[in-house]
């Protein structure tokens, strides 16, 4: 059985997919870029700015689900430049506690949707 997440709170699924899906205590995050649920713009600035408006959207789809960055037991990063790699993880590393952050990888890719910097998805369990 599955329950589909949705919230007003981030952007709004750009093709044929939810936000997140909750199966049991487990939920599945889609990949979420940098748009500002507010303007419905990308927040391009910085990949700094970039990165920090993607951990809001996925706060608010956990937040959604009744969850927190604490949940999280997995995050899957991409992003179109690893020389970005430590500016991303700067941002990122302020959403976990480094003793039960999560298991996570970080690939880089030749494009992702929109042509942003950075997107990343979750999984986390209740």
């Amino acid at each position: 059985m599955k329950t589909i997440i949705n919230t007003p709170n981030a952007p709004a699924p750009i093709g044929p997919y939810n936000q997140a899906i909750l199966s049991g205590n487990t939920l599945y995050t889609s990949g979420q870029i940098a748009i500002d649920v507010k303007t419905g713009e990308l927040v391009l600035d910085s990949i700094t700015m970039e990165t920090e408006q993607v951990m809001k959207n996925l706060k608010a789809v956990l937040a959604a689900a009744d969850m927190t960055f604490e949940h999280v037991i997995k995050s899957s990063i991409f992003i179109s430049d690893m020389n970005n790699f430590s500016k991303i993880n700067s941002v990122y590393a302020k959403y976990f506690d480094v003793d039960t952050a999560p298991a996570r990888e970080t690939v880089e890719v030749a494009n992702l949707p929109k042509f942003v910097n950075v997107e990343i998805s979750m999984i986390a369990v209740k």
